[in-house]
């Protein structure tokens, strides 16, 4: 998993500090985009006075024809977006004091950009919004007067320039993902041009594709492909930025992914009633009212409540995957019973009826029997893999457990995944994006992770804390050198062996080769059997009603 602990420090010591700060791929796209910021650079300077040839060619170019009053295309949004963003405001800003959030409430034909946080930038559009993918942008015009004709220009705007209020051209650059403080991977996301044209031009591009909702944009580049960074970087956020609009919104995706989409098609089917609309493959000029840029993130792995309208929680988001994967889990129980009732069927006559009987005889008595705590231990290959796991279940099952052991990858239905861990008591595995499968466990449940040399930070970082503001039991496990397979590479006085957070300090890549990569956990099941009895103790208390969730 791809984390930088040295930018993770930046990034909270940011945070305490954000108070006060202010602060792609598409190679047709790219080119466009290099084009336009080109043949605009001589403008930055332009003063009042009658714009020249160069001026209305590159306006041609981009807008490509008459600009028409938005009311006479009968256009009409069902509801405001950023009225709801202003409800959410208000009410957080009134649980804050004085905190206003920042783009709380704009105006029509404007843009605004809330920069300070650096975890990710954000930016609010709102009036006559149009997509140009060939130039990587996002246009925004003011009401236009179809009669009038162009005028003048103060200038363009570089992001974070000062520029007058009057009769101007905006541009914001913006790159829509979550991890801004992460310079390596945001150098690999496109960068999108909001554009406002807030004088009348008289030129524009026809609208292919008009919505009433508005639009949410964003990127699943980056990390996308890693179940860690495709739930924390991606869909959390999309959840905590698109939840309040109840459905009523589109989402436009840069860098998008057929694959992608497939994975979390439940979970995208709950937050929007629309197809999505990739905002490469499709060159159609789409329009919108209302349009934000790029998503919030609030935290590894978890929702901050009082960031959120209605206060919703961590919670409420495992609440939306129960929902999401209901109706799947429901057909998979049915293609197993009709699975049965074929080789029911392939049996001889003769001995249907009895394998029958004798099926029907073992779900009463498995109906009838209290049944045993359920643990799942999700198991992995290669690098920090148990190399005793076969011991390991037969420990759990000689305490007292159920245990199932899954190998879940890239391929593997998260319908299925979630069925297994929703109806589980406990679940095991050692530090990983894997572990990202917490989110899938009821609140109460536990979850043990075990945390190899070198890996104590991360793992307590990204999984640990976050399962407990779910409401998980926690326990971790750290292994001691004589567990890794790095006590067979390292003398016993090696810094490796006995000062992993030392060694960290070296660099990321240095820390993953050896700590990540290259290591092996043997369990002493002996010392392991203590945590393992806790969980089978916290599970069978949870099941009698004798835990406060």
């Amino acid at each position: 998993m791809a984390h930088h602990q040295r930018y993770y420090h930046q990034l909270r010591k940011g945070e305490e500090k954000a108070g006060a700060l202010m602060e792609g791929n598409g190679d047709e796209s790219q080119a466009t985009a290099a084009f336009v910021r080109e043949n605009t650079k001589g403008f930055y300077h332009f003063k009042r006075g009658r714009p020249g040839l160069l001026f209305i060619l590159l306006f041609s170019l981009l807008f490509c024809c008459l600009i028409w009053d938005s009311r006479l295309l009968g256009f009409r949004p069902s509801f405001s977006l950023l009225y709801s963003f202003r409800a959410e405001d208000e009410e957080m800003g009134s649980q804050l004091g004085s905190n206003t959030p920042i783009c709380s409430s704009i105006s029509d034909g404007t843009i605004c950009c809330d920069r300070s946080s650096l975890r990710s930038d954000i930016c609010f559009m709102k009036g006559d919004i149009r997509t140009n993918s060939p130039s990587s942008s996002v246009f925004l015009y003011t009401k236009q007067n179809p009669k009038s004709s162009v005028d003048h220009l103060h200038s363009f705007v570089e992001v974070g320039k000062e520029h007058d209020d009057q009769n101007q051209l905006q541009i914001e650059k913006i790159k829509p993902y979550t991890r801004k403080w992460e310079t390596s991977i945001m150098n690999t996301i496109q960068e999108l041009n909001l554009i406002s044209n807030n004088k009348n031009l008289g030129l524009h591009c026809n609208c292919d594709v008009w919505h009433d909702v508005p639009a949410i944009v964003f990127s699943t580049g980056g990390y996308t492909g890693n179940v860690y960074h495709e739930f924390n970087d991606g869909i959390l956020p999309l959840y905590i930025t698109s939840q309040h609009f109840n459905k009523k919104v589109v989402f436009v995706i840069l860098e998008y992914h057929n694959w992608w989409f497939t994975k979390y098609r439940e979970i995208i089917s709950l937050l929007s009633n629309y197809s999505p609309i990739d905002f490469n493959g499709d060159k159609r000029t789409h329009c919108f009212r209302e349009a934000i840029v790029g998503l919030r993130i609030h935290d590894e792995l978890t929702v901050d409540s009082s960031l959120m309208g209605g206060n919703k929680t961590i919670r409420d988001f495992r609440d939306l995957l129960d929902r999401a994967y209901r109706p799947r889990i429901s057909d998979l129980v049915q293609e197993e019973r009709r699975e049965v009732q074929l080789k029911i069927q392939d049996q001889p006559s003769s001995s249907r009826s009895t394998l029958t009987a004798s099926i029907e005889s073992g779900e009463r008595v498995r109906d009838d029997q209290p049944k045993k705590p359920k643990l799942i231990i999700l198991s992995r290959n290669g690098s920090r893999s148990i190399k005793n796991e076969d011991l390991l279940v037969k420990l759990g099952e000689e305490i007292g457990f159920q245990v199932e052991v899954m190998k879940p990858d890239r391929t593997t239905e998260l319908a299925k995944i979630y069925r297994a861990l929703n109806s589980s008591d406990a679940m095991i595995g050692v530090h990983g994006a894997a572990m990202t499968h917490f989110l899938f466990l009821n609140p109460g449940c536990v979850f043990v992770q075990v945390i190899p040399l070198g890996t104590g930070w991360a793992a307590e970082t990204y999984y640990g804390e976050p399962a407990l503001k779910l409401g998980l039991r926690y326990i971790p496990y750290k292994i001691l050198p004589r567990e890794s397979s790095l006590s067979e590479e390292y003398n016993r006085n090696d810094p490796v062996l006995r000062n992993p957070e030392g060694v960290g300090k070296k660099g990321w890549q240095f820390t993953k080769k050896i700590y990540l990569d290259n290591q092996i956990v043997k369990l002493d099941l002996r010392r392991f059997k203590k945590r393992l009895v806790l969980a089978y103790e916290y599970s069978i208390a949870r099941r009698n009603g004798q835990l406060e969730l």
